[in-house]
């Protein structure tokens, strides 16, 4: 089976700088110190020789296929490492295969290490577990997406998920210096370049160590008499963009710590999601779209211009395109922010939703229907019906407009805030004023 992970010493340098500069000892291993500090599962299953299966959940280059590799080097396992972007099904069958003669011929365990275990389907990440029961394999799989949505429970349920955080800029500082000093397989201290300059690398590469070492390495490539200057190094970050997968998990995290953000009336933290999410590639068409959702669900009655304002940034958006139309989305969110916070409307709604689901389909009341034709009329459509602006204040007190075989529900309960605190006075003034009218009635 080859090793699509493999290293080849004998290409040397012609490898890439990300591939040399591998970790080969927990010594080198830089970040998720979380994971492999003293008496932590994955360090003692390290440390001991011990492999479980398991699911490296993390960001891109954050060390997902080196622990993997430390795991089958000090365990003494073969190790076949597959991609699920190329590999299929026979793949895992001849992976499977060549684990079975490892463990006949040998008595040598196999470590199956597989990349973007999320995109296999879930027939495909089912052939792994006859193996996984009966100990030929070992599986090891990475991902950046959610194992709670992309992988099957039968799966999940045989390996432990161990959460992998991207790097901090000191964690890949060490990772660049590291590079830049190491004569074999590194830079071999032949460039200089300024720290603050690798500092400038360190926070374009957004917590990936592979991608630190891409930018080094092109910034070498570009160097004149072994210097990368600053121009060089500002020319190379230029094109980086921090870490944003449109369809996952970071996708939705941060779309959710925008709404969250202006739910809780603080407009620079909303602001600050909102420059993370633009600045990593988001449609602001989508962000739009978010933020309407967000002045119906949070903000509603409480002030009904916030809608307004965020159709009116969509359409500017629209118009005029970026930069323009993204500070008009801006100066909607800053306002949702800044508004005044009510869910009345979406609680009543749901309510209302969940009623007109469960209680079936419950007859208009004869008095609330129309009667276009005589026959309608003769059948009594619309009899008894009060037309509204016929009334003192045009409201009918004491008129009732729910089916006849269902008692009133109180839905909407505006709360005191904004305009809401208007809504709330006038409708408790109904209230009142039926109830004392109900009171005349019955004292008549």
């Amino acid at each position: 089976m080859t090793d699509l992970f493999a290293s080849d010493t004998a290409a040397g340098n012609d490898r890439p700088l990300a591939d040399r500069m591998r970790p080969a000892s927990l010594a080198e291993f830089s970040g998720q110190r979380h994971l492999l500090e003293a008496g932590k599962p994955l360090l003692r299953a390290i440390e001991q020789g011990r492999a479980h299966s398991m699911i490296f959940w993390g960001p891109p280059g954050t060390g997902k296929t080196t622990l993997a590799r430390m795991i089958a080097n000090t365990t003494d396992s073969h190790f076949i490492a597959l991609s699920a972007v190329m590999a299929g099904v026979k793949d895992i069958r001849a992976a499977v295969s060549e684990a079975e003669q490892h463990r006949h011929m040998s008595n040598r365990s196999t470590v199956l290490f597989l990349d973007e275990v999320h995109r296999f389907n879930k027939s495909q990440q089912d052939a792994f577990l006859p193996y996984v029961e009966d100990g030929t394999l070992t599986f090891i799989g990475a991902t950046t997406e959610n194992p709670s949505f992309e992988l099957n429970n039968a799966l999940l349920s045989r390996a432990r998920v161990y959460v992998l955080k991207s790097l901090t800029e000191d964690d890949l500082l060490d990772v660049l210096q590291r590079a830049l000093a190491d004569a074999e397989r590194g830079l071999g201290g032949n460039y200089r370049i300024e720290d603050e300059s690798l500092r400038i690398i360190a926070a374009a590469a957004d917590g990936d160590a592979r991608r630190s070492l891409n930018l080094l390495e092109l910034a070498a490539d570009l160097a004149t008499d072994g210097v990368i200057s600053e121009e060089t190094v500002a020319e190379v970050a230029s094109g980086s963009r921090r870490r944003f997968d449109k369809q996952g998990e970071y996708f939705y995290d941060q779309i959710s710590a925008l709404h969250k953000a202006i739910r809780g009336t603080d407009p620079d933290a909303s602001l600050y999601w909102l420059a993370r999410m633009l600045d990593g590639g988001c449609d602001p068409l989508y962000i739009a779209r978010r933020l309407i959702r967000v002045a119906s669900e949070d903000i509603g009655n409480a002030d009904p211009r916030s809608l307004q304002i965020t159709l009116d940034a969509w359409s500017v958006y629209e118009r005029l395109g970026s930069p323009e139309g993204e500070l008009a989305i801006a100066h909607a969110v800053a306002y949702l922010a800044c508004a005044p916070k009510s869910n009345a409307v979406y609680t009543a709604f749901k309510a209302a939703m969940a009623d007109a689901r469960d209680k079936g389909s419950l007859e208009v009341p004869m008095h609330l229907r129309n009667a276009p034709t005589n026959l309608m009329k003769d059948l009594g459509y619309g009899d008894n019906y009060r037309y509204a602006h016929d009334e003192d204040g045009g409201v009918a007190l004491g008129e009732t407009y729910f089916p006849d075989d269902m008692s009133p529900v109180k839905y909407y309960h505006p709360v005191p805030r904004g305009l809401e605190i208007r809504i709330k006075e006038k409708l408790d003034n109904i209230e009142r004023r039926a109830r004392e009218q109900q009171a005349e009635k019955t004292n008549d």
